[in-house]
């Protein structure tokens, strides 16, 4: 077996840093993504909460949502048979005047969404329509919530095997 000896400094040698530690020079990145986690979520939740609108319970249907390329225009109505363009109320000689000017003149080219209350007459929906559609506006779209998959389409009854006919 063999011993080793210090260097002879009294084993102040090994160890030991001369002068000050060096600066770190790499940037820490790991708060710096806890606070960008924690904004994206803060938005998530927040986004929903921004969209304003007239209240109405929309009928249920089995359609998918429709892909939206521009700010759409929208015109609501109520259970009451009360008419809304973007929030504001409106009559039905106001609504045609308003989305033209909304949308600058163009009819045709931006959509016009109805969102009508399931309980909303017939008649109010119709009349609503029929006025947007005299005026040029060629796009617009029934805005509805889907339904869940078993009130979507109700499952055909089995049909009930014949009887023998006795005779």
């Amino acid at each position: 077996m063999a011993l080793t000896a210090g260097s002879g400094r009294g084993g102040a040698g090994r160890g030991r840093r001369r002068g000050r530690r060096a600066a770190l020079s790499e940037i820490n990145v790991t708060p710096l993504v806890d606070v960008m986690l924690v904004l994206l979520i803060i938005f998530m939740v927040a986004a929903p909460l921004l969209t304003v609108g007239v209240p109405v319970e929309l009928p249920k249907t089995d359609a998918g949502a429709v892909a939206d390329a521009e700010e759409p225009l929208t015109v609501s109505i109520r259970r009451d048979g009360s008419i809304f363009v973007q929030e504001d109320p409106a009559t039905l000689d106001q609504l045609t005047p308003r989305l033209l000017a909304m949308s600058g003149g163009e009819a045709g080219e931006r959509p016009v969404f109805v969102r009508a209350d399931g309980q909303a007459s017939y008649e109010t929906v119709a009349q609503v329509m029929a006025r947007l559609s005299t005026q040029g506006f060629t796009k617009l779209n029934l805005i509805t919530d889907t339904a869940p998959q078993s009130q979507a389409a109700p499952a055909p009854a089995p049909a009930e095997a014949a009887a023998p006919a006795e005779g």
